[in-house]
């Protein structure tokens, strides 16, 4: 989570500078083309929507000519598909600032204990939004990805053995033994 598309040198919360509320994803092409992430971008957000602020704005930045190629392409197939105008912005990327820490994973900050466990192992100011397991937790949390999937990955989270099986429980609909929260 951060801040995007603005003239400001270090915006914040409360003074963006004309920069819009944004996320930085980094992928490896390898793994995950830039076209299925434009599918799950267009699927994400309502792109006829007119933002009422710039914070709020759709708006989708590339990085080279064929990202902005395949942007610019999607835009108009979505905007044929769905029979009227797409507003969403095509941008150049100009820079990213990563929002404050308490705009970071508001999944998981709901829930202090697991964030708890992160900062223990990520114990520098703000090191745990940077975190695959920060991520992963967020979106289950979050209700994204299942039983199945998490027990694929279950070893590989960054959690005491007690939380692991406390994800486990909220993840599975297993009712949980904790007493308090």
């Amino acid at each position: 989570m951060g801040y995007a598309g603005g003239k400001a040198a270090a915006p914040t919360y409360r003074s963006l500078g004309g920069h819009a509320e944004t996320i930085q994803i980094d992928f490896n092409p390898a793994v995950i083309s830039y076209e299925t992430l434009l599918n799950l971008f267009w699927e994400g957000h309502y792109p006829e929507d007119q933002p009422w602020s710039d914070q709020y704005r759709n708006i989708l930045f590339y990085h080279s000519e064929a990202q902005r190629r395949l942007a610019e392409q999607s835009r108009k197939t979505l905007a044929v598909a769905r029979g009227g105008i797409v507003r969403t912005e095509i941008r150049p990327f100009e820079g990213f600032h990563p929002a404050e820490e308490y705009h970071q994973k508001h999944a998981l900050q709901q829930y202090r204990v697991f964030l708890d466990d992160l900062k223990r192992t990520y114990p520098e100011d703000g090191d745990w939004i940077h975190s695959t397991t920060a991520a992963r937790l967020n979106g289950y949390l979050g209700g994204y990805g299942d039983c199945d999937k998490l027990s694929i990955e279950h070893d590989t989270l960054e959690l005491s053995a007690a939380n692991k099986a406390e994800l486990t429980r909220m993840v599975c609909g297993i009712p949980s033994r904790r007493t308090s929260p």
